[in-house]
């Protein structure tokens, strides 16, 4: 009888390695070598700095195939001094793991890779397992899951289905699950004006108010109520700068940043279309010239519900005696990537303290979160 394969020990294991976005910090390395040993066909698909691994358990000509994906990448420790514990030290107590990268998401890369493991060893089935995991999803994103699905493109590889393991409860193990994420996008304007003595404002062109009265009027509108699955879209100013240190000059310049997380009632287009027309609007009211980049991490995606979240959802409530609830809440994923390959869900655990000092995980949500992860394979491809 094969001895099961660890989750919480592979998770320690993972935290250890200090694989900081774009370091790779002997991560995607361990979980190679550990997979390889079990029959899985190992490539590393590495792309601008980027280190990524793709792993495959079964014929390529299998006409269906589970995937997992995810990161062992993490964002950098903050104060350190602050950490009451090592940050890449693995330490357990109290019934928790500790480290960086222990919630988001070394835990869910070790709970997936693990019944991986077992599940192709114990019961190996009649189709493929892939495994497609990034070193750059706390990162700009480019080169890491995006150059692991062009190179599946490249090589003729595909998933049926795919399960990212990001972190998806907000309290409760089991209680939530991500069928879609909203859009997100930031819009950076830089708003000219003619410089003048504020003691004589009608020589000059003042870019601080018409920013302020653009602000306005992109704050102040109501982008819609929600959808079927999403909720309402929002806008946030996120700064407005002039970098003038003096009082009694009106500057030349102002800029400021705004961040859009958009449902499915909107596009990165038609919004695009609409700040255009608003900063027409204040161009005419003041006089101003205005500048305008906007940049798109994600359009909103959803996953109608169906046989993967049935599926997904009766796997956790046999393990968990939780229904999940089948949210679109949260920020970006890669999962915004994947669902231009094949059907995408997300599940994974509590994760309160991700991003945080002294970030751990309850190291029953890992064994518990390796057993749904099992019971999805073996019901997948009963």
């Amino acid at each position: 009888m094969n001895t099961p394969v660890d989750p919480v020990q592979l998770t320690a294991d993972l935290v250890k390695c200090p694989s900081v976005t774009p370091v790779e910090g002997g991560a995607l390395q361990l979980l190679q070598d550990r997979l390889s040993s079990v029959g899985f066909e190992c490539t590393r698909v590495d792309r601008g700095g980027i280190a990524n691994l793709f792993a495959r358990w079964g014929d390529r000509g299998h006409a269906r195939s589970f995937g997992f994906n995810g990161h062992t990448d993490v964002v950098p420790l903050g104060d350190e001094a602050a950490w009451s514990v090592a940050p890449f030290g693995a330490e357990r107590k109290d019934g928790w793991l500790y480290g960086r990268g222990a919630t988001d998401m070394k835990s869910g890369v070790a709970a997936f890779a693990a019944a991986a493991i077992d599940f192709v060893r114990d019961t190996p089935p009649d189709g493929a397992v892939i495994l497609a995991i990034t070193g750059d999803e706390e990162g700009d994103a480019l080169d890491g899951t995006v150059a692991l699905l062009d190179w599946m493109s490249e090589q003729g590889e595909a998933m049926s289905a795919c399960l990212v393991g990001e972190p998806t409860c907000p309290e409760h193990m089991g209680e939530m699950m991500k069928i879609g994420r909203r859009g997100s996008m930031t819009a950076e304007f830089i708003i000219r004006g003619v410089q003048g003595h504020s003691a004589y404002p009608h020589r000059a062109r003042n870019p601080v108010h018409a920013t302020a009265r653009l602000a306005d009027r992109l704050a102040s509108k109501v982008l819609d109520t929600g959808t079927e699955h999403f909720d309402a879209s929002t806008l946030a100013v996120t700064t407005i700068d002039t970098g003038n240190p003096a009082n009694n000059v009106i500057p030349a310049e102002a800029r400021m940043t705004v961040n859009i997380r958009f449902n499915d009632a909107h596009s990165s287009t038609s919004l695009s279309e609409w700040l255009a027309e608003e900063v027409e609007i204040i161009k005419a009211e003041t006089g101003v010239d205005v500048e305008t980049a906007t940049k798109v991490s994600g359009e909103s995606f959803l996953t109608p519900p169906g046989p993967l979240s049935d599926l997904i959802a009766a796997a956790v409530e046999a393990e968990t005696g939780m229904r999940p609830g089948l949210s679109t809440s949260g920020g970006t994923s890669d999962a915004r990537f994947v669902k231009d390959h094949c059907p995408v869900v997300e599940f994974g655990l509590v994760g309160k303290t991700m991003h945080q000092v002294d970030e751990r995980v309850e190291i029953a949500q890992i064994v518990q979160l390796k057993a749904i992860y099992s019971r999805i394979l073996k019901s997948y491809f009963a």
